[in-house]
């Protein structure tokens, strides 16, 4: 399947993806930093809980207590970690960029990558990530459970490694228009799909929409022929 088709039919079973929590590049920040190992459901109760109590300038998260940090850093593990590097994130985002960096991610590409990247826990995918979902740049930057969707699907080759299966994928955005949303979207919609029916372990192919042109249910002898089931209804 080619990923213009993916992306489609994914949209047609589970319907239009909820947007991104902010387009904002600090909070964007704070949102990848704000818990640790923790399902997005948790993620994103703590990022709710430290706008509403604490604020998402870094100024505010300067201004801070150290207990109000982490009761919000403490819907995932190491609470006091965690706080510490949302601590770390402002402290950067004020004495590197005076507390706003939209003016950086809509610099040169390569600029913009650098400077997020001086963020604690923000990696090459994370950075990308970033600049995806503050519209900067038409960049797929799949998350381990898209990622997973792609390789087995056969679109991109499962290398030893994760940031070597991640740099494969990175061609594959040219399939897709140069749309900032449109290329979210796709991101989104393989991560859901990668949380629910791609599953690391026992995925549901039988399930699952994709199958017909996917190369992993194929190797395990899955039957296509069965009509996909439709999700559950959102609440």
């Amino acid at each position: 399947m080619m990923l213009r088709e993916v992306v489609a039919t994914l949209r047609k079973y589970y319907g239009s993806p909820a947007p991104p929590p902010t387009t904002d590049p600090f909070e964007l920040i704070l949102w990848e930093t704000v818990v640790y190992l923790a399902p997005l459901e948790r993620r994103s109760e703590a990022f709710d809980e430290l706008k509403r109590t604490i604020g998402t300038t870094a100024d505010a998260i300067i201004a801070a207590s150290r207990r109000d940090l982490e009761q919000v850093t403490a819907r995932g593990i190491l609470k006091q970690h965690t706080a510490d590097k949302l601590r770390e994130a402002a402290r950067i985002a004020l004495e590197r960029f005076g507390g706003d960096l939209a003016g950086v991610v809509r610099g040169p590409l390569p600029d913009a990558m650098r400077a997020l990247r001086l963020f604690p826990g923000i990696g090459v995918p994370g950075a990308e990530k970033i600049l995806l979902f503050s519209g900067r740049a038409s960049l797929l930057a799949p998350e381990s459970n898209g990622l997973r969707v792609l390789a087995r699907l056969g679109l991109v080759r499962e290398e030893a490694s994760y940031a070597r299966t991640y740099a494969a994928s990175r061609e594959l955005a040219g399939a897709l228009p140069k749309d900032p949303a449109l290329v979210t979207e796709a991101h989104l919609l393989l991560q859901q799909h990668g949380q629910t029916l791609c599953t690391r372990t026992m995925p549901r192919c039988d399930e699952c929409p994709l199958a017909r042109g996917c190369a992993y249910a194929r190797s395990t002898q899955m039957s296509p022929s069965r009509r996909p089931k439709r999700p559950p209804a959102r609440r």
